[in-house]
């Protein structure tokens, strides 16, 4: 069995031997073996050259990688969370994103930045949050979110193949998970997967939520429900085809976002499926988000602070109803 972990560290591996100007940064991640150990090995491999510990300085070193990536490196920068991300929020915002806009198409900035998100794992509020919506909203980046062990093995390959600055967020609960499709040997950034086939609700989801939205959609048919369950895996831009698609065959939607509630992911797609597909729906779109409070430390408040496939359930059966 190969886990989402060992996944991203071959699809690392892979990239560093197919092309001598990949190298890897950030913290931790040469002779630690990276804070969730998806780099082990590699520094002891390719040596010190190309897999790059860095100071505590996030601003500092994703300044670097902009600045490699412009000089016609392929970096792939890794922030150890997402909420230590937002110390390099200027540099992401204001010079990754925008130099191909601001010179008039000669810069591209082919930066890859790697930070786990997400929660449940009893870390505190400042290493749990899930902030990815708000890198979503920025326009000159790509935004992913894999939510499989395939995806997590193949992202990182067209990631880097990608002229403009790509982001990837790794929820930290799903690095012991799943296993490995062999017989996949690529993955398209640019569509939404339907994980689960259904007719009476779209769940539709990213990231580490999708387990959760698997789970429920089993409960569900034991009651007769079939739910579908869509993974959007591109954040920005995203696939509406899809999700209008699946809205089409089902005319109901529930969706699953670990972000807070006001001004998220959930609620952009919702907006969007009501701007495209209002006359589909026979229900009011349902969102199932986490508790708008700084993700607690104690295990049974920040497990219900966090969408549950329990409290999935419950959303779909008021849709349905």
């Amino acid at each position: 069995m190969t886990t989402y972990r060992e996944a991203l560290r071959e699809g690392l591996r892979e990239a560093l031997l197919q092309d001598e100007r990949v190298f890897l940064m950030g913290e931790d991640v040469g002779r630690y073996g990276g804070c969730f150990g998806v780099s082990l090995g590699l520094l002891e491999e390719f040596g010190p050259d190309r897999i790059r510990d860095t100071p505590l300085s996030e601003s500092g070193f994703v300044g670097a990688g902009i600045g490699a990536a412009l000089g016609g490196m392929r970096p792939v920068v890794e922030i150890m969370t997402v909420n230590f991300s937002l110390l390099a929020l200027d540099q992401i915002l204001n010079n990754a994103a925008t130099l191909l806009h601001m010179s008039g198409g000669q810069l591209s900035v082919p930066v890859v930045i790697r930070m786990t998100t997400g929660a449940g794992r009893q870390l505190g509020a400042q290493h749990s949050h899930s902030l990815e919506g708000w890198y979503a909203h920025i326009p000159g980046i790509r935004v992913l979110a894999p939510a499989t062990v395939d995806d997590a093995r193949h992202m990182l390959a067209a990631a880097l193949a990608d002229p403009d600055p790509v982001l990837i967020f790794e929820h930290g609960g799903l690095y012991t998970e799943g296993s490995l499709d062999e017989t996949v040997d690529a993955v398209d950034l640019d569509t939404a997967a339907v994980r689960r086939s259904g007719t009476d609700v779209s769940v539709i989801t990213y990231g580490g939520s999708l387990p959760k939205a698997l789970a429920a959609a089993e409960t569900l048919a034991g009651d007769g429900i079939s739910a579908e369950v869509v993974d959007l895996r591109s954040l920005r831009p995203l696939d509406d085809a899809t999700v209008m698609a699946s809205i089409g065959r089902t005319h109901r939607a529930v969706i699953i976002d670990e972000a807070w509630r006001s001004g998220s992911l959930a609620a952009e797609i919702s907006s969007r499926i009501t701007e495209q597909a209002f006359y589909e729906l026979d229900a009011p779109v349902q969102r199932v988000c986490s508790a708008e409070v700084p993700i607690p430390y104690a295990r049974q408040l920040e497990e219900a602070a966090l969408p549950r496939p329990a409290t999935i359930v419950d959303a779909v059966r008021r849709t349905v109803s």
